[in-house]
């Protein structure tokens, strides 16, 4: 039987996100309160999959290995703390490319679905940017905003159009663990 998932950006939601993209595992700094959100959502049902647009490949800025070491590290400290991360997806292409994976396209999250057997319908994605929002939408998956990196510079009438904003990740899944955002809701 198929499962829900929460589905969680990287860049801006996870970690901070820099004009100048996280090349390295020295740049990647994690948002306050996200290590202990993971460990939140670990003894959950649901499973817990990282998707990003990581163009900064596509652009010749970094490489696949190192966005793949970076995503490992971030793995392993997420488990450190006491959470889990059961995969992640990500778009190494840039813009221009027009591919199926990058958001606002729901490429990842149709992958993700088919690959880990997850009920769309029943998940959630949190995110920072329009572009999740649109993603969200299009695969049939529920949207949270949280205001953290482009989430704080929204305008507020994208705001008020949206039934779940909050303040950062820790905030959104302690009220997805309060069965407030339950996915009959």
């Amino acid at each position: 039987m198929p499962k829900s998932a929460v589905f969680l950006d990287r860049d801006g939601v996870v970690n901070r996100d820099r004009p100048e993209y996280v090349k390295s595992w020295e740049e990647f700094e994690f948002l306050p309160g996200v290590l202990e959100a993971f460990r939140r959502l670990a003894p959950s049902p649901h499973r817990v999959v990282v998707i990003s647009n990581q163009s900064a490949i596509g652009r010749g800025f970094v490489s696949r290995d190192t966005v793949d070491k970076i995503h490992a590290r971030m793995t392993e400290a997420i488990r450190r703390g006491g959470g889990r991360i059961d995969a992640v997806y990500y778009c190494p292409h840039r813009p221009d490319e027009d591919c199926l994976c990058r958001k606002p396209r729901p490429g990842l999250l149709l992958q993700a679905g088919r690959e880990l057997d997850i009920d769309l319908r029943a998940s959630w994605l949190i995110g920072d940017d329009q572009r999740d929002l649109e993603t969200a939408v299009a695969a049939g998956v529920r949207p949270i905003l949280v205001r953290t990196g482009h989430g704080k510079n929204l305008p507020e009438t994208v705001l008020a159009g949206m039934p779940y904003v909050f303040e950062d990740l820790l905030e959104a899944v302690t009220r997805l663990g309060q069965g407030l955002l339950s996915p009959g809701s």
